[in-house]
């Protein structure tokens, strides 16, 4: 079975003999094509265009081998999705709400005479258990995270700009054969550290800082999440209860996930524990996400989400506390959810790390 074979009974249940697809990470789940320039074209009665330009012409054919690959020259991408919806005698179709522009929605609307139906990503659906070739590139990602903050424990000194800190990341992962960042390196220290997804700066680290690095890699188009929190020197006593709550909070959530849980339901053990902790109000966050070809896939763990995580699902688990002119502490694996537990994906020590000055 071709994989793109996969989306043909969701195309059905769309109600659309045919769907235009643009979302680049279901482009490639589907036909293997690893460009971001193309456009996906299925119809209900089996069959795949990928459409593209001369730049990625030769890689599309060596890459979505299952497909028909069309060049646009000459055209435009919105006459070329016409001609074979009228080639295919499709009356109904869909496309990617969420993905399409207004003015590419406008464009084929005025090429096409078949009516254009807006759906969600449904496609996403197929995405959320993960294989067995897809959990061997998601354990490697993963692993290069863990080298790479082994590594950079020795860049951890004081003076040091929160850019730096960010750079080496990317480069020890790119050295271990990542093809880059799954998302920019938060890299956030002292005072800092309050601010969940901090940009980083030109702040230099100081003894006494709490410092948190959330980083992950691309390998083989699919990546990997972990969020390590150091103190650079001594933790003072706050520093330490913080640390020691998200740690158990956390600890606890890895020790009870399985697959059959609510996404509020996972959310919830970490919650419980920081509440009752008195830091109620200071994890402003959802527990986690999906990880897979893009950093950020349902399902969700959030104090909202009603969605099933399945056994064969990814998910990141990030408790964390921050205090508002003080700092925080967010600590974040990534685990396979399984039928009765979860296999943890990240190695890296979570005992709190005091990092020598000096």
């Amino acid at each position: 079975m071709k994989q793109w074979e996969h989306a043909l009974p969701i195309l059905a249940e769309s109600g659309a003999d045919a769907m235009i697809v643009r979302d680049t990470a279901n482009i490639r789940y589907l036909t293997g094509y690893t460009n971001d320039t193309g456009v996906l074209v299925l119809t209900k009665d089996g069959t795949a265009s990928l459409l593209t330009d001369f730049r990625f012409l030769f890689q599309a054919k060596a890459e979505a081998k299952d497909c028909e690959i069309l060049d646009v020259a000459g055209t435009t991408y919105q006459d070329l999705i016409a001609k074979i919806l009228a080639e295919h005698g499709s009356v109904r179709a869909a496309f990617e709400r969420d993905i399409t522009t207004y003015g590419e929605y406008e464009a084929m609307r005025k090429a096409c005479s078949q009516e254009l139906i807006p759906v969600d990503n449904v496609l996403i659906e197929l995405r959320k258990i993960k294989t067995a070739d897809e959990l061997t590139k998601l354990r490697r990602a993963e692993q290069i995270g863990d080298i790479a903050f082994s590594k950079i424990l020795n860049d951890v000194k004081p003076g040091v700009t929160e850019l730096k800190i960010a750079a080496k990341l990317t480069y020890y992962m790119c050295m271990e054969g990542a093809s880059g960042n799954s998302f920019s390196p938060i890299v956030a220290s002292g005072v800092n550290s309050s601010m969940p997804h901090a940009i980083p700066g030109g702040r230099r680290l100081q003894e006494g800082d709490l410092v948190t690095m959330d980083f992950g890699c691309i390998y083989e188009g699919y990546c990997s999440d972990m969020t390590r929190t150091v103190v650079l020197g001594h933790a003072d006593e706050k520093q330490r209860n913080i640390y020691e709550t998200v740690l158990r909070a956390q600890t606890a959530v890895l020790e009870q996930i399985h697959g059959g849980m609510t996404g509020r339901e996972i959310d919830g053990i970490a919650r419980a524990i920081i509440n009752e902790a008195g830091y109620e109000g200071c994890f402003g966050h959802g527990l986690g996400h999906s990880v897979g070809l893009e950093i950020h896939e349902p399902p969700y763990a959030n104090a909202r989400s009603e969605e099933i995580v399945r056994a064969g699902s990814m998910m990141t688990v990030e408790p964390g506390i921050y205090v508002e002119s003080f700092g925080g502490v967010r600590i974040e694996d990534l685990v396979l959810v399984t039928e009765d537990g979860c296999e943890n994906l990240t190695g890296s020590p979570k005992e709190l790390i005091e990092v020598p000055v000096g």
